[in-house]
């Protein structure tokens, strides 16, 4: 059966993975960890220098040769990436996602789509092994429960229609920031989609979270006023677009949007903007789809940490 097929597939792309041990948490902050890091590079910087030179000398060609494969089609590089390649000098690492897996499940009504990115290139090891895990554990569990409710589904002789779609989309890929956006659409009758984003110091080697980016916690006060201002914004501009605002309206009532969690789903964007997402029905109705908001810098900027990433 083709269920069997493709989760022995699936097993097969966690088996090098599989006896990582992998922090329950990477409680590294980006401001903490680029101060705290600051001597030891400076004390460093010679010897990698050094060593720079003697591995560029030793491996040239194979260099030049494994960047050809990077451009084959067994892999699916951004074009972004594609971009970049060509202005990064042949030292330091090459940070790059690919397709590491796409997986298809087609049988009546009951449809999947699975791609997992996989991170190379990060002398960061124990950071890239646990992204990559998590990625692959995360489509591992998605398909396994895609899997039991298509048995369920089955029991009942009418059967119905039963789809799962994942796959990601990488946001920012420069010189600093790299921002992998990862969606999951699942369709019974209507679709749900959801964005679960990562967004990596590629320089300096760790995650970035939004609590970083900020000196305290007012950016959730200060950040979800603005939005407002930007849902009713829009709403007065466009009487098509409609979003759930907390004791706007006598049919929301208590419900709707109030302010983003502490953790709320972002990005970076290419322009060094804060880039802050919902998913779908999550603060609209379901055809406003995936809800995006670019904050700007200047209602934000007296509490930035810094302006590092966001300029």
């Amino acid at each position: 059966m083709k269920s069997s097929k493709l989760r022995d597939n699936i097993e097969d792309m966690i088996r090098e993975y599989e006896n990582i041990e992998i922090p329950q948490e990477l409680e590294i902050t980006v401001i903490s960890a680029i101060e705290g890091s600051r001597a030891e590079k400076h004390k460093e910087s010679i010897i990698m220098n050094k060593n720079r030179k003697i591995r560029g000398i030793k491996s040239i060609a194979g260099i030049a040769a494994a960047a050809a494969l990077l451009f084959t089609g067994a892999v699916n590089i951004s074009p972004a990436f594609a971009d970049s390649v060509a202005e990064i000098p042949l030292i330091g690492s090459l940070v790059r996602v690919i397709n590491f897996s796409q997986q298809s499940y087609d049988e009546g009504t009951y449809n999947a789509e699975i791609q997992t990115p996989i991170i190379e290139g990060m002398d960061n090891e124990e950071l890239q092994k646990s992204l990559n895990s998590r990625y692959i554990d995360e489509n591992k569990e998605l398909f396994e429960q895609f899997e039991k409710e298509v048995a369920q589904m089955e029991e009942f002789a009418d059967g119905g229609h039963l789809g799962v779609d994942s796959g990601f989309v990488i946001k920012t890929d420069n010189d600093q920031i790299l921002s992998i956006g990862r969606y999951v659409v699942n369709t019974v009758g209507s679709s749900s989609t959801q964005f679960r984003y990562d967004t990596i110091d590629k320089k300096n080697e760790v995650m970035i979270t939004l609590p970083s980016l900020f000196r305290d916690e007012s950016y959730i006060d200060v950040i979800s006023s603005n939005i407002k201002e930007q849902m009713k914004q829009q709403m007065k501009e466009d009487e098509n677009r409609t979003y759930w605002l907390k004791g706007e309206t006598e049919i929301m009532g208590d419900e709707g949007f109030e302010k983003i969690a502490v953790d709320q789903q972002f990005y970076i964007n290419e322009d060094s903007k804060l880039v802050i997402s919902f998913d779908k029905y999550e603060v609209a109705p379901g055809y406003m789809g995936v809800i995006e908001f670019v904050i700007p810098t200047e209602k934000i900027q007296e509490i930035l940490a810094g302006n590092l990433y966001i300029r």
